[in-house]
C-alpha cells in the first residue's frame, strides 16, 4: 500500500506542477508577446538604430 501512495502521491504532484507552468504561461502570455514581437523589430532593422531617431531635430531649429 505504500509503494502504491507514493506513486499517487509522485502523479498528483507533477500534475500539479505542469499545471503551474501552463497558468503561468497564460498568466504571462501577453508580456511574452510583447517581448518577442519586440524582439523581433530590433533583429529585423539593418544597422544600428539611434535612440534619438525619433526627434524631428530640422523642426526644433527653424
Amino acid at each position: 500500500m505504500g509503494k502504491t501512495a507514493s506513486m499517487v502521491m509522485k502523479i498528483i504532484g507533477a500534475s500539479l506542477a505542469f499545471a503551474a507552468v501552463v497558468c503561468l504561461i497564460i498568466g504571462g502570455w501577453h508580456d511574452i508577446t510583447v517581448g518577442v514581437s519586440g524582439l523581433k523589430n530590433r533583429m529585423g532593422k539593418k544597422g544600428a538604430v539611434s535612440e534619438y531617431e525619433d526627434y524631428a531635430d530640422e523642426e526644433l531649429y527653424e
